[in-house]
């Protein structure tokens, strides 16, 4: 117990930890009164009419794999039978909801009162909310390239050791991973006054699937900002040759949009369609994405 840091001697005696007491106490709600997980299925795309929730007051550990059991109960799944063996594939990849309800679990703000942990499934997507914004200095484009500081060593020394997570850092990236290899937009990453929300999208945009460095890529076109080559091949750490081609590779698979007056434009740059609803993703709806953004380019539109 003293060596996850669940104990610690006080006064002559082993007492629990904060994190101790958060995973396995059975006065924890005393102390913390939101440290468990709510979770809603609502009809449509708003918060208007809830048809099915829960309250999820399990320990830790156990919360968050009844939170992924709850999922599971509103999603659907097709079997894909090749050759000799049958697979099921979720609407959303289990992978994905369960990295960001750990995730989730591991890194909230239990200091905070008033909002718990919070899992809303819609039509067209999954929201994972948990208190507490992203630690003093780190940003969303730093975890996005596997960056991660703890808030809750032990919460995360012990999901580490059952096997919940990974490696640190390794959540974000896998979470993006398993949606673009099921044909799924990046998730996206926000922090909302003091809460961190991932937004899981359930629509099928594409049948391609893409390698780690395109994930990484990807990544940094989530904030629905644009950038030249040379900045992404700063960021990844490849070169600008390999970095124009896997750039022109993903906006040729539709994964990302090119803005520029034509192909020997030296103010080139690339946008994302990371997520339905964002300007590059509205703009290819309408079927005129790339007219769309070179007028922006035009007009002198800093990115």
């Amino acid at each position: 117990m003293s060596t996850l840091r669940l104990t610690t001697e006080h006064q002559g005696r082993q007492t629990p930890t904060i994190g101790g007491l958060l995973l396995f106490g059975k006065d924890r709600f005393a102390r913390f009164p939101d440290a468990w997980i709510r979770v809603g299925r609502f009809a449509g795309t708003n918060r208007v009419r809830l048809i099915d929730s829960a309250e999820i007051r399990s320990y830790l550990p156990r919360a968050a794999e009844e939170a992924v059991e709850f999922a599971k109960k509103h999603l659907t799944r097709e079997s894909i039978v090749e050759g000799l063996r049958r697979e099921d594939r979720w609407s959303v990849p289990l992978v994905a909801i369960r990295e960001a309800l750990m995730n989730a679990v591991v890194h909230a703000d239990y200091a905070q009162q008033g909002a718990p942990i919070r899992m809303a499934l819609f039509d067209d997507r999954i929201e994972i909310e948990n208190p507490g914004l992203l630690p003093f200095g780190l940003t969303i484009e730093d975890i996005l390239q596997g960056v991660s500081r703890l808030r809750n060593r032990v919460i995360g020394r012990v999901f580490h050791e059952l096997h919940l997570i990974e490696q640190w850092g390794s959540g974000i990236q896998r979470m993006a991973a398993a949606c673009l290899e099921a044909g799924l937009a990046v998730p996206r990453f926000e922090e909302i006054c003091t809460h961190f929300r991932v937004t899981i999208f359930n629509s099928r945009v594409r049948p391609a699937q893409a390698d780690e460095t395109d994930v990484r890529i990807l990544g940094l076109f989530t904030d629905g900002e644009a950038r030249s080559t040379s900045i992404v091949a700063k960021r990844i750490g490849i070169s600008q040759r390999a970095t124009l081609t896997r750039l022109k590779a993903l906006t040729s698979r539709g994964l990302l949009v090119e803005i520029g007056t034509g192909p020997h434009d030296p103010r080139r740059q690339y946008a994302g369609l990371a997520a339905p609803g964002s300007l590059a993703s509205d703009a290819a709806g309408s079927g005129n994405a790339a007219g769309r953004l070179k007028r922006r380019s035009k007009r002198g539109t800093r990115r």
